[in-house]
């Protein structure tokens, strides 16, 4: 068991550490080719920091844990929303008026709605399904690019700077370096997490659902956090939103090319729905373009706390 626990740790630890080396190199590598922030921003940057959670999507079902992957992307979202939003809100109001934000709401929400049908009509996301999500990722991309040229992307432009210093080939070693790391820590994290789900008899699911969405959500949460405490939330609530995207639309296709993923009906009864309602939540507040405060924050990280506390009764313990 300790084994196991240090396995999830230390995959955690490399997933995150290899996302972030390969995310500047990559984009050192970008700004010595003259692309603009935007592009770096909406492509190497967002796909970059999204490469851990793909990666152990892919080898959760390469390991017959279909259940962990769907668990990881659902968990990730409703925790990027409740957790990831509500936890600084508490600090600080976070602001929903950054440009853009209410169409990148909508993209959002028909992802998780194209999630739900996906379920009840057909039961699992298959290749064809997967083609689908995927093909409206890209047109998001692409929309994305298009109304976007010319802005200026923060997160981008702060990753570029802190990268300049960099040698092209010290740029080459960090993308080589976190090429390799991240796909060792997935199976770090993966082959620990299902250890422990099979020593306490609890199901792939719930540990996707929480200490896997939590660990790959850690990132955007500690952002969110240092971001408060400097006074600048203004862009985490795009941050999230973007995050979101990329899990259903890409994340969860791409690791559905390598095999099926089942969507139980337990997902189907609850967690989807808490997915789906979670987005919701942020919908008066896009729109009247308001601020989340410290009351709603401390709502949301309620309803998170009371989510991962039902969570038992929603995926029984399997039998030892």
């Amino acid at each position: 068991m300790i084994l196991s626990i240090v396995s999830v740790i230390a995959g955690l630890v490399l997933l995150v550490a290899a996302g972030d080396i390969l995310v500047r190199g990559a984009v050192r590598l970008a700004t010595g080719l003259g692309v603009s922030s935007v592009v770096i921003g909406l492509t190497v940057v967002a796909m970059g920091t999204s490469l851990p959670e793909l990666l152990v999507g892919v080898n959760a079902v390469l390991n017959g844990v279909p259940d962990l992957a769907l668990g990881n992307v659902v968990g990730s979202n409703i925790a990027n929303v409740l957790l990831v939003v509500g936890l600084p809100a508490i600090l600080r109001p976070v602001v929903c008026s950054a440009p853009r934000l209410g169409r990148n709401l909508s993209v959002m929400l028909a992802g998780s709605v194209a999630l739900f049908l996906i379920g009840l009509t057909r039961g699992a996301i298959g290749k064809v399904e997967a083609i689908i999500l995927l093909s409206g990722f890209a047109g998001f991309i692409y929309w994305s690019l298009t109304h976007a040229m010319g802005a200026r992307d923060p997160a981008a432009a702060d990753l570029a700077e802190a990268a300049q210093g960099d040698s092209v080939t010290k740029a080459g070693l960090f993308v080589v370096l976190g090429l390799i790391g991240l796909p060792i820590g997935a199976d770090l994290l993966v082959h620990g997490a299902v250890d422990i789900a099979r020593a306490f008899h609890v199901s792939e699911a719930v540990i996707g659902l929480t200490l896997i969405a939590i660990g790959t959500s850690l990132p955007e949460l500690a952002t969110s956090l240092a971001a408060a405490w400097r006074g600048h939330l203004d862009v985490a609530i795009g941050n999230v939103i973007g995050s979101n995207i990329f899990n259903v639309l890409a994340i969860l296709s791409g690791t559905a090319l390598v095999g099926t993923i089942p969507i139980s009906d337990a997902f189907m009864l609850f967690d989807l729905p808490v997915m789906l309602a979670s987005s919701a939540l942020l919908v008066p507040f896009i729109r009247q373009r308001g601020m989340i405060g410290r009351a709603t924050g401390a709502a949301m990280l309620a309803g998170y706390v009371i989510y991962i506390l039902l969570l038992g009764d929603a995926h029984p313990m399997e039998t030892a």
